[in-house]
Parts: structure tokens; sequence; C-alpha cells
């Protein structure tokens, strides 16, 4: 028998996916929570041997830092990595953290049943490419992921002068990956770029 936890913010999506647990056999959902910061707490108080983590949980708690967590303390967890946004760093990142296989949550053409069994199994299950949209003229994974880190610290409200401080750049590289960006996307502000980021979730400023 496989002990499931359940690590997903949404509730729809967290129901969704303990219905399927429930009729498949050899799986038991050990617990099913909204807060990554909390499955660390459930691997100490119960046998787990599967959790299926979504990348951006309650609170802002990132499924990717719970992650590796878990895989440094509990290395024999297998850990499937969750997501819905596109952002195409993150395949990157749930690997460095030591996740053992990736799912698309609304994308691709493998369940959530095939990619538990195949990663129970011991296979490392991961999607050639991120699914991509449109940001303006350009396509999501059109994007450096210097660009993303430009884009994530303009969506947090950060002035160029502090992103250049954060990203140990001078405030001209800065003003030069805006540039292209905006180039990139046809828009004309900075304004109007991180308005059709949000909108489409392709990155939040935490992750």
């Amino acid at each position: 028998m496989v002990n499931v936890l359940i690590v997903e913010d949404s509730r729809v999506s967290r129901e969704a996916f303990e219905r399927i647990l429930s009729n498949t056999p050899d799986y038991m959902l050990i617990a099913s929570i909204e807060n990554a910061a909390n499955a660390e707490i459930a691997c100490m108080c119960n046998k787990v041997d599967l959790i299926l983590m979504d990348i951006c949980t309650a609170d802002d708690e990132s499924g990717l830092e719970a992650a590796a967590k878990i895989k440094k303390n509990y290395p024999e967890v297998k850990i499937i990595i969750m997501t819905s946004m596109p952002e195409h760093s993150f395949i990157r990142k749930a690997k460095d953290s030591g996740c053992d296989s990736f799912w698309y949550k609304e994308q691709g053409d493998i369940s959530l049943v095939d990619i538990c069994g195949r990663t129970m199994k011991g296979e490392f299950v991961w999607p050639d490419s991120s699914p991509t949209i449109m940001i303006g003229l350009a396509r999501s994974d059109e994007f450096t992921e210097r660009e993303l880190d430009v884009i994530r610290a303009l969506i947090a409200g950060n002035r160029y002068e502090e992103i250049a401080e954060t990203l140990c750049v001078s405030q001209n590289t800065v003003k030069y990956h805006v540039k292209n960006i905006l180039q990139k996307t046809g828009f004309r502000s900075t304004i109007q770029l991180v308005a059709e980021v949000v909108e489409k979730r392709l990155i939040l400023p935490k992750y």
C-alpha cells in the first residue's frame, strides 16, 4: 500500500485528487493539506511514501522549498511536484529541489494515476518542455531566466536600483533587460507587462 500526502491549496483540485486516489487500489490517503510548510510535519507524524506537492500553496508557501527540505531529511519519500503555471524555470527548480517527477495539472497526456504509478516504480517522469502562453507578442518560453528574474522583481514592485542590487548587476543592465522584454512583447511600459504577466499567471514574485 502506498501512503500518499496531498499538498494543494485549491479545494476543488484537492478534492479531485482525493477522489481519484480513493478509487485507485494500492493507494492510501494519509493527509490532505493546503500549506507546504506543514508537509514535513506530516512526514514526521506518518509513514509517507508519496507526496503530491503543488508549487504554490496557501500562505505563499513554496512547494519547491518544502520538497527540498523533505528530500534532505526523508530521501526515500517520492515527490511529484505539480503546477498549472507555465513558467519554464519551474522544471529546473524542481529538479534542483530533488523532486522525482513533474506534472502539469491541466496540460499534457499523462494522468495522475499514471504518473504516480511510474514514479513509485522508480521512474523519473518529466515534461520535455513547459506549456507556452502569449505575453503580448512573445511566447512565454522566449524569455530567458534572467529576464524572468527581472519580470518577477517588477511584479514585486521593485525599482530598478533595487532590482540591480538583488541580481548583483548594474542599473544599466537591468534597463537593458527591460528594453529587450518590452521589444519582445510589444508593450510600451512595464505597467502593461506586469498586468499581462499577473493576469495570465506566468510567474509569481516569490517563486
